[in-house]
Order: structure tokens, then C-alpha cells, then sequence
């Protein structure tokens, strides 16, 4: 059970609907996305929308005797990304904007609880470079270079800044937006042989203080340190299929610098499937299972449908 919540004046309720709110903000910011390193060849945009399901369980503490706790989240996101030429090599920067109607239910002693929210989350601008590789160019020599070069490795880093912007009130504990930056450095290779290849990714989540956390308190965040890999099938027609596995860990939250002692550790596998139906446009169907390894955590299976244009 969260010290901050025996201490503090905020009633059962509170608690209950403080801990969710810790427990969904750090299960959203553990994405696993396959392909972040596969370069967009100059002249290129990238404009792309999806819609993500989302439910599991949340498993609390036994003291705060919150029981059969249940997730249900519906997310929108629109995303674009554009190419980028820094010296001879790849860069991109890119932009997120999601939306969210979530719902969390369950007992609290004894007694049915919920929570509803819907309004836009915070968003994410990321640039990254790739530092090895082909040379930066358009569509036709991206794809010379790959034929000359059927097995290379290539590196990449990024930098991820997700923006206070969503909807966020002091005097409520549960929250779509954060208030509070996040920053994510990461690095990533991809190794590429003839139609497969395989990437790995590390991060590191940096948070900025939220002062207008509820009930007048102050919340900060240690560091969450994650790793993905994925392995990548090129398939005929420029469709391509991928496994992928990730783990994170690290993430407690302080409120008036109390630790709350919600060390955070899950594991995540996904698929992901990717396809075109036009000459320019696509879809790509994925799941992802992330399962926590701790006694306080959440279970949640996610299924995503995105569309994505090249233009």
C-alpha cells in the first residue's frame, strides 16, 4: 500500500483512484513499436492514423481492499512523420496526438467503484538519426543501396519529448494528461540479412515535476529504463510480419517526495502485421500483451488498427 495514502487525508476512494492513475500512466508509456529505425527515404511524408482497444486487470496492495479491479480503454492517435538530411545521413522528426475514453471499475471494499475520462492525451515529438547505414536519399537509391547491401547493420539514437497538453484538472486524481514532461533518449541497432532483420532498442523515461498534483501535493517520478526487440519478416508486396518482446522496469512515484514503493516491472510481447492496399497507402493490424511481474501492477491486452499514407 502506497505510504502517501496511510498519511495523507484523501479518503479509500482516493486512493484507490491514485494508484489506477499511477498504474495506467506507466503501462501507456511502455510502447513497443517495431521498425522505428527503418529509415524514410528523402521527399517522403508519412501521415497515419489509428484506433488501439485496450483491458486487463490492476492488482492492488491487499490492504487497500480494492478487488477485481478491470481496465477498458478506446485510444484514437493521428501521427506524422517527416524525413530528414543531417550531413549524409537519416534523421526524422515526428509527431503524435492521441485521444482516449478509458474506464477503470471495480470493488472497493466491498462495494462497486468507477472512474470514467475521456479527452486528449499529451503528445509525443520524436527525432531520431541513424548514425551507420545507407546515406541519406529518396525512394530509388534507399532501395539500390539495400540491393547491393543485402546483410548491414546500422545504429540509430532519438530523442522522444511527450508535451503537457492533454487534458489534465489539480483537483482530480485520475487524469489523461500528465502535466509534466517526459523525456526518452534512446538507442537501437538493426541488423539486416536478405528479407529479415532484427532490432533492439533501449530507453530511459526522464519525468519532470508535477506541482498541481491533487490535494495540494507535489508528484515526481524516477526513472523507468526499458528494452525491446523485435524480428522482422519482409514479406512479398511490401508487406512485412514481426515478433516483438519487451521489459521495463524502474517508474516509483513520490508524492511530497514520499515514496509510494510502486516499483514498476512488466514484460511485453507483441505481433504486428503490416500490408498495403493501395499503391501508397497501408494498414498494419497488431496485439500486445503486457503481464506485470510484480504483486501491485496491471495485466492488459491491447489490439491496434492503423492506416498510414505516403505522399
Amino acid at each position: 500500500m502506497s505510504h502517501s495514502c496511510r498519511r495523507s487525508a484523501i479518503a479509500k476512494a482516493g486512493c484507490f483512484v491514485a494508484i489506477l492513475f499511477l498504474l495506467n500512466q506507466n503501462t501507456f508509456s511502455q510502447d513497443i513499436e517495431p521498425r522505428r529505425w527503418s529509415p524514410i527515404p528523402l521527399g517522403t511524408h508519412v501521415l497515419g492514423t489509428g484506433y488501439s482497444f485496450t483491458s486487463g486487470d490492476v492488482f492492488f496492495d491487499p490492504l487497500l481492499q480494492a478487488e477485481n479491479v478491470k481496465i477498458k480503454a478506446h485510444s484514437m492517435a493521428v501521427s506524422f512523420a517527416q524525413p530528414l538530411k543531417i550531413g549524409d545521413r537519416f534523421g526524422s522528426i515526428s509527431l503524435l496526438v492521441p485521444f482516449s475514453a478509458a474506464d477503470w471499475s471495480g470493488l472497493l471494499s466491498g462495494e462497486p467503484a468507477e472512474v470514467n475520462r475521456t479527452g486528449f492525451a499529451d503528445p509525443r515529438v520524436r527525432a531520431s538519426v541513424l548514425l551507420t547505414g545507407p546515406p541519406a536519399g529518396n525512394a530509388l537509391e534507399l532501395q539500390q543501396y539495400r540491393l547491393e547491401n543485402p546483410t548491414y547493420t546500422t545504429f540509430g539514437v532519438s530523442l522522444a519529448i511527450t508535451v503537457p497538453l492533454g487534458e489534465y484538472f489539480e483537483d482530480k486524481l485520475l487524469n489523461l494528461g500528465n502535466n509534466r514532461f517526459v523525456f526518452r533518449p534512446q538507442v537501437g541497432m538493426v541488423h539486416y540479412w536478405g528479407s529479415w532483420s532484427f532490432e533492439l532498442t533501449s530507453s530511459v523515461f526522464l519525468y519532470t515535476r508535477n506541482p498541481d498534483f491533487f490535494n495540494n501535493a507535489e508528484r515526481d517520478q524516477r526513472p523507468t529504463f526499458a528494452v525491446q526487440s523485435h524480428l522482422v519478416k519482409q514479406l512479398q508486396g511490401g508487406a512485412w510480419l514481426s515478433l516483438s518482446t519487451g521489459y521495463g522496469l524502474g517508474g516509483e512515484s513520490l508524492i511530497n517526495r514520499q515514496p509510494n514503493g510502486d516499483f514498476r516491472s512488466n514484460f511485453l510481447v507483441a505481433a504486428s502485421y503490416s500490408f498495403l492496399i493501395a499503391k501508397r497507402q497501408g494498414l498494419k493490424l497488431a496485439y500486445i500483451r503486457s503481464e506485470t511481474l510484480q504483486d501491485i501492477g496491471s495485466s492488459t491486452n491491447n489490439y491496434n488498427l492503423s492506416w498510414f499514407i505516403s505522399f
